[in-house]
């Protein structure tokens, strides 16, 4: 946990929650162990919704669809949201959640690897909200950044990798340690590339919010 956890309790405990509904699907997400958004980030989240006010958001990881589902919650009903899931198992299960919830017009899920999806679509969005495979951010960046319109918000989420962002190289767990070297890349290009103004924030697993500020980003990678 990045931030001490009798302090992160103790914020949590004033959170209002989000309703039987969601409330029901985190705790059986729990139960399946499938990663969800943790509380602290959820919270974090709906005030950069509540800021933002995108009319289009483009999710990266949908899992059993939480997020997406939080998203619609806390933004207009002309807001829609687009969300990527490879995972053949969950995919059914955001499908079914997304109709129990009433949602299904709109969120739309698109089946596949997110970086052949990301490749073939031309939308603009307003909003991107990254929470897939931590090694991949680094490569979903390029297509996340020709997608976000100019003035638009990244969300990247888990990008501290539980403290283990700050250890040596050698600290690390060996199965853990090209996850590590991406993200710390990723972070890098986040922080040190011209158009581009980001926070790392140590909220949850860590979450880094970006704004792109000019047309033509130049990433070097």
């Amino acid at each position: 946990m990045i931030v001490q956890e009798r302090m992160a309790v103790y914020i949590n405990s004033l959170d209002t929650g989000n309703g039987p509904f969601l409330e029901a699907l985190e705790r059986q997400a729990l139960l399946d162990e499938v990663p969800i958004i943790r509380q602290d980030m959820q919270s974090f989240l709906k005030v950069l919704l509540a800021i933002h006010q995108p009319k289009k958001i483009l999710e990266v990881g949908t899992a059993v669809g939480f997020s997406a589902l939080l998203m619609a919650d806390h933004t207009s009903e002309e807001c829609h949201i687009t969300t990527i899931e490879k995972y053949e198992k969950r995919i059914p299960v955001a499908k079914e959640n997304f109709k129990k919830a009433g949602r299904e017009e709109r969120i739309t899920l698109l089946e596949g690897d997110a970086l052949e999806i990301m490749a073939g679509l031309n939308e603009s969005y307003d909003m991107i909200f990254m929470d897939a495979a931590k090694g991949q951010y680094i490569h979903f960046l390029p297509d996340a950044l020709r997608l976000l319109r100019t003035g638009g918000v990244l969300i990247s989420d888990n990008v501290l990798q539980d403290g283990d962002i700050i250890e040596s190289h050698y600290a690390v767990e060996r199965r853990n340690r090209t996850i590590y070297k991406r993200m710390r890349e990723y972070l890098y290009v986040l922080k040190h590339t011209d158009g581009l103004q980001t926070s790392i924030v140590p909220v949850g697993d860590g979450a880094a919010v970006t704004v792109k500020q000019k047309d033509t980003i130049i990433l070097h990678l």
